[in-house]
């Protein structure tokens, strides 16, 4: 998945072969000083790539590079679980209205992260519920993003009339910069009225800004390929089922599994009805990539927060008792407080067997 921050870090999730993911390089408020250095000159950074490796298109007929000469292309890698793309969304979906009449064509290309977003019904759903209105290339097999050399989720890649890269933004934010570019491409192509206001708005939901200042839980997998600080007694029993405990307290950024789960190396499944999944964490939101597992029954769950419901704490998929429920595999916004940030002790009990957990994340 992918987070972002404004201390300008860039977070790295550990190999195993997967692609890495970026977190938040930062958000420029202004246009003012953006915009001027984003004006002068952008070298070109190579050739607009193939995009020959798309196992399939949705909104749109397949697109040819060359076909797109004498247009400007925003070309954005993304997968539907992560938080640090769709908090990168509204910008794109914004940019791609607004400039669309004056030679502007967006790509999305989806590539996985996770098995269940190779599933083309999954990413059919998640362009529809996200307003995913732009050409979508789907990559479940990476042949884009080998092509574009990419390490990244969410990434943009911004090519000229020419074909040629000029600018790339890894991680969310900078947002300032990245239109300046796009109106200095579009000005370039002959585009007339091009104008510097920058798009305005509040996200909202999962879309909505990281609270930068009080975030200080980091994105934590489930899987043992990639987990870290697990604090359940024994620790875990890899690829097979096993009975966890909880321990009652824990320590920021720890977490810990009770009841009957078997650990894989991505994820971990619910074998037994009423499991728990405990994270001691420090932020606003907290979010949980999860779903049924294949071909699964809905699973209801219960969420609290030191050991209450969260009431007007709850996420957007959850009401204030703290109830939901997971239909499939996707990210769940489960906690968005308000007010002073502390640390608690978030809990998600699953009333029903069959829940698939993947990975948290937080804002």
């Amino acid at each position: 998945m992918t987070l972002n921050r404004t201390m300008a870090i860039v977070m790295l999730a550990a190999a195993i072969g997967a692609p890495i993911m970026a977190y938040e390089t930062g958000q420029i408020g202004g246009i003012g000083s953006v915009y001027g250095e984003a004006t002068a000159a952008i070298a070109a950074h190579g050739d607009f790539p193939s995009l020959a490796g798309a196992t399939g298109w949705l909104n749109s007929p397949p697109l040819k590079p060359a076909e797109l000469r004498g247009k400007v292309v925003l070309v954005e890698f993304w997968t539907y679980s992560c938080i640090n793309w769709r908090r990168q969304l509204p910008y794109v979906r914004a940019w791609a209205e607004k400039y669309r009449d004056q030679g502007l064509v967006v790509i999305g290309v989806h590539t996985p992260e996770f098995d269940f977003e190779k599933n083309v019904d999954n990413i059919r759903w998640a362009v529809k519920d996200m307003k995913v209105g732009y050409p979508v290339a789907i990559d479940s097999d990476y042949g884009i993003w080998r092509a574009f050399d990419n390490a990244y989720w969410p990434a943009l890649y911004f090519i000229d009339a020419q074909g040629r890269i000029r600018h790339t933004q890894f991680g969310e934010g900078d947002y300032g910069r990245s239109e300046a570019v796009l109106q200095k491409l579009l000005s370039e192509a002959g585009a007339s009225g091009v104008a510097n206001a920058p798009v305005s708005f509040e996200g909202k939901g999962a879309e909505a800004a990281a609270d930068i200042a009080s975030l200080r839980s980091p994105e934590t997998y489930v899987g043992y390929a990639r987990t870290e600080n697990f604090a359940s007694d024994g620790g875990l029993a890899r690829g097979k089922s096993h009975t966890y405990i909880a321990p009652s307290k824990l320590r920021l950024n720890s977490w810990a599994l009770s009841g009957d789960w078997t650990v894989a190396s991505g994820l971990a499944a619910l074998n037994k009805s009423n499991g728990r999944i405990a994270y001691q964490f420090h932020a606003r939101d907290v979010h949980l990539v999860m779903g049924p597992a294949s071909n699964g029954a809905p699973v209801r769950f219960r969420v609290l927060i030191d050991g209450k419901p969260p009431g007007a704490s709850h996420g957007v998929d959850v009401d204030e008792q703290g109830n939901g429920i997971a239909t499939l595999p996707r990210m769940y916004q489960l906690v968005r407080q308000s007010g002073l940030i502390i640390d608690k002790r978030f809990e998600i009990e699953f009333l029903d067997p069959g829940i698939e957990a993947f990975s948290f994340t937080f804002g």
